[in-house]
């Protein structure tokens, strides 16, 4: 069986991302289109639908790291702010948009609190659609 540790990751993610389009629970929230992705960021994100690119990235991580919280996907997702003449400095991503892309994918079934380490994981259900999703990419 193939796993998304094997395929190329933009092609899987551009697929789940179709395939979350297609999911109830996940929707962007009204302010999404009006707010920067990070502190590091200069704009807003330019893609019409990030929330989905962004979702599809966060439940990439939930794969390959099994237990994962928003602390370490703001980092994940972080990046360099540009300080002018003065050197750049590390700043970790918007918690409210991964926090709330996180209560997004639990409400709809993807993902669940883990009960023996902080954080949550991947439930049986999104296991089997990104190994679906992975099987068609290496297609």
């Amino acid at each position: 069986m193939i796993s998304p540790r094997e395929v190329d990751p933009q092609k899987f993610n551009s697929m789940l991302k179709e395939e979350l389009k297609k999911v109830t629970g996940i929707t962007p929230p009204a302010w999404s289109q009006f707010v920067k992705s990070g502190a590091h960021r200069e704009r807003i994100p330019q893609q019409d639908d990030f929330w989905y690119v962004r979702s599809a990235a966060v439940l990439r991580r939930f794969y390959l790291d099994n237990s994962v919280g928003v602390e370490r996907l703001r980092s994940y997702f972080g990046g360099k702010k540009r300080r002018g003449h003065k050197p750049a400095h590390f700043r970790k991503s918007s918690g409210n948009i991964i926090r709330k892309i996180v209560q997004q994918l639990e409400a709809s079934g993807l993902v669940e609190k883990n009960s023996d380490k902080r954080g949550r994981k991947l439930t049986a259900q999104g296991r089997k659609l990104l190994d679906k999703i992975a099987y068609e990419v290496s297609r």
